[in-house]
């Protein structure tokens, strides 16, 4: 098949891009750079051997899009493109609603005009806000906290508006929970722009001396130790995520799909920071700060429903996460710059 994948450069789009290849379709990749490295793709060329055709583009240009859709004929789309950072989604709304949404609108109309009707989205475990229940199943109430989960469950709402306005639709909405981890090369991984906001990277950039202290959001929760209780899943079992609801969808006729991903387990920061030190052999300090706006306590999946529909369940633990990225963080210790391993 031939795949669209927007936002592929990205961390989960490029893993996800990997394994397409390897798994024999072709693929273009839409991205507009933001957040992300064209050179995170030449890796993937690397260790497949294989081509990649990529726009360099934005999703919210119109044009743009309905060039590329008329040049070119897709099977699916595999939409990653957006922007993902839940404190910054409360200082600036407006940006991630024009972003995610509008340009969520956008793609969708070029693929319906270009008949195009196979699409799987990069939802977000997000959607669920405060989670009234543990562990998360997909019947939960969605009741997003930040403008960041707010878009994901718009464009949801969106998805299950268009199915229902036209069953040939075949859409698949991937709840996913925290990723982490890397590509056991070490050639790709996770590269945030600046000061990361997620964990794993955070406490990879501050092992290999390029931050001085790990800053934990809050330490009052209502958990263990004070601190977030999240899901961890490593980016490779989301990517396989990925390629098995393309597979489910491509043996389907009409569906509107909803599951997690996730591995149904909970580490609390501080869990995080022992099994990273205990991999890396690196002490990790670190500093209680305030809670970011937008966060919540406690948040790990029920993956129940990915494993009965699609035969899909995490093989990676937290120890295989903090590995692969610590590999990819030392071979790597500027990101896609200077590339120091072999």
């Amino acid at each position: 098949m031939h795949i669209l994948v927007t936002g592929g450069a990205g961390y989960i789009g490029s893993h996800t891009s990997l394994l397409l290849l390897e798994e024999g379709h072709e693929i273009t990749v839409l991205d507009n750079l933001s957040n992300s490295s064209a050179e995170s793709l030449h890796r993937v060329e690397k260790i497949t051997n294989k081509k990649i055709h990529f726009i360099e583009g934005d999703m919210r240009h119109a044009k743009l899009l309905n060039k590329i859709f008329s040049s070119q004929k897709f099977d699916a789309v595999i939409h990653f493109a957006g922007l993902k950072a839940v404190g910054e989604s409360v200082a600036k709304p407006l940006l991630y609603y024009e972003n995610n949404v509008v340009g969520t609108l956008h793609l969708l109309e070029a693929m319906k005009e270009a008949s195009c009707k196979t699409l799987i989205f990069s939802s977000s475990a997000s959607v669920y806000g405060d989670p009234k229940n543990l562990p998360i199943t997909e019947s939960e109430s969605l009741k997003p906290t930040n403008p960041y989960g707010q878009t994901k469950f718009m464009i949801e709402e969106i998805l299950r508006d268009l199915y229902t306005s036209d069953p040939v639709w075949r859409i698949a909405r991937l709840r996913y929970f925290n990723p982490a981890g890397a590509h056991a090369s070490g050639l790709i991984g996770e590269d945030p722009r600046g000061v990361p906001n997620n964990l794993m990277p955070f406490i990879g950039k501050v092992a290999s001396g390029n931050l001085k202290m790990l800053s934990v959001y809050g330490n009052d929760y209502s958990t263990l130790d004070g601190t977030g209780v999240r899901d961890y899943i490593h980016v490779m079992d989301l990517a396989l995520g990925h390629m098995a609801a393309l597979n489910y969808l491509s043996k389907t006729k009409d569906e509107l799909l909803t599951v997690n991903l996730g591995t149904g387990q909970g580490y609390s920061v501080l869990e995080i920071i022992r099994a990273f030190e205990e991999v890396s052999q690196k002490k990790i300090p670190y500093v209680f700060v305030d809670r970011r706006p937008g966060d919540i306590a406690s948040c790990f999946a029920d993956p129940g429903a990915a494993k009965k529909i699609l035969g899909w369940e995490a093989k990676f633990g937290i120890k295989e996460m903090c590995h692969d990225a610590w590999n990819w963080q030392y071979n790597n210790p500027q990101g896609y710059i200077n590339f120091i391993g072999s």
